[in-house]
């Protein structure tokens, strides 16, 4: 007599145990840099004046992301704890999203925990957690657009309202920022693609074949094209209430060609811009802080973490290989996610890049990484995952100073972080 399969048992504890950690380690010195640094010096008075009603600023992003910034200084004052909190519990949702979307996509424990652990010792949703920034909440947005995408394919009786979830996700996503587009079209072509594929002769209106049995490929065009825009236009609503604007004035096409302008101008060089060859070989970091506080030197730098960001590339190219060759939809997912995320920038007519554009590409990368580990942990090879994972964790732990702001002994302790040139 035959045994019955084994099936892994939900990692919905371990996931919150980790988020929790996570959020305590965000946390630690939130409040430390008392004054707006990097980027928040865009985005801040932006808020502000979405919060009091007054001139609309930094109009070459969408409003979302600048919306709830505003409602963090509204609810816990104008100061660090008003301006971050909101991010960090972005960073948070991004966490947990992100780990229930691979369950739902594998239904492994191991990549489960694995990717949630590459990804909160991967620095760069730690340091994006901690700063009043724009991407964030476009990757939280993104993560939980995956998460119901995955768990409607997984549960399709319970697909008619995850797919609408999901609409509204990726609409909020393109209401946080631009960037979001390339991944936020992918579950309605992962849609077409497989519904198309199935065969069946009343293509549009067909309920039956993958991904989700009961949505028709019309429904499916609701969820995926109508909502999300939708959604999207909604976000811009706050800004008819401040002053008269090419919004208010000439409406949302007009801003919308306000905001390409804008996007596509030529700008001076920036000490820390970067292209994406040096993203993905993970040689060019940014220094979004390096200055004494109270006669205290502190720096905060921005890189990947030195050894998953290299070990996901030829974990990406695997994934790609047995995506298409054995069919596995999840490592073919983390392939053509970072494809596309990446693909933006090689034609982005934006004059100034940094490594920050990352962010979407470094998820996939990781999630990548882990079903790589997955794929030695089920051959019976445990050594490898765990030095990896170990080494991931190690090199955070090593790094977290230098992630979080921490007090450097003199002004040349960064090289003690800083290992190559362009680091420093």
């Amino acid at each position: 007599m035959s045994e019955a399969p084994h099936h892994d048992t939900d990692p919905v504890l371990p996931t919150l145990a980790l988020a929790c950690l996570f959020v305590i380690l965000c946390g630690i010195r939130l409040t430390t840099l008392s004054a707006p640094h990097f980027d928040e010096v865009h985005y801040l008075p932006a808020a502000r004046e979405i919060l009091y009603g007054g001139d609309y600023i930094n109009r070459e992003h969408p409003l979302l992301g600048k919306t709830i910034m505003a409602a963090g200084i509204g609810l816990f004052g104008d100061g660090p704890l008003g301006w971050r909190i909101f991010p960090l519990l972005a960073g948070a949702i991004t966490l947990v999203a992100s780990m229930r979307a691979m369950w739902h996509a594998t239904r492994t424990r191991f990549a489960t925990l694995a990717f949630g652990v590459l990804l909160a010792s991967g620095f760069m949703l730690l340091v994006q957690s901690r700063i009043a920034m724009l991407d964030i909440f476009m990757v939280s947005f993104l993560s939980l657009a995956a998460w119901q995408f995955s768990s409607a394919i997984r549960r399709p009786e319970q697909g008619r309202w995850r797919l609408a979830a999901t609409g509204v996700f990726l609409g909020l996503a393109m209401g946080a920022k631009w960037s979001a587009i390339p991944v936020a079209v992918l579950p309605g072509l992962t849609f077409f693609v497989a519904r198309v594929s199935a065969g069946r002769r009343r293509v549009l209106t067909s309920q039956r074949g993958i991904p989700v049995p009961g949505i028709s490929l019309l429904e499916a065009f609701v969820w995926f094209g109508l909502v999300p825009l939708a959604v999207y236009a909604a976000t811009f609503a706050p800004g008819y209430f401040l002053a008269e604007n090419t919004l208010s004035r000439d409406g949302l096409v007009a801003m919308h060609h306000e905001m390409l302008a804008l996007q596509t101008q030529i700008l001076a060089p920036h000490a820390y811009q970067s292209s994406w060859p040096e993203w993905v070989m993970n040689t060019r970091a940014i220094w979004y802080f390096f200055d004494p506080v109270d006669e205290i030197q502190r720096g905060v730098m921005v890189i990947g973490n030195p050894l998953t960001m290299l070990l996901g590339l030829p974990a990406l190219g695997w994934c790609l290989f047995t995506g298409i060759a054995k069919r596995n939809w999840a490592a073919l997912a983390m392939a053509l996610g970072y494809l596309a995320s990446l693909s933006l920038w090689f034609f982005a007519a934006k004059s100034a890049q940094f490594y920050f554009h990352y962010f979407i590409p470094h998820v996939f990368l990781l999630g990548a990484l882990a079903l790589a580990l997955e794929e030695f942990w089920n051959r019976g090879n445990r050594v490898v995952p765990v030095i990896i994972l170990a080494g991931s964790i190690g090199l955070f732990t090593w790094f977290y100073p230098i992630l979080t702001a921490g007090a450097l002994a003199d002004p040349m302790d960064f090289l003690n972080y800083a290992w190559i040139e362009g680091w420093r």
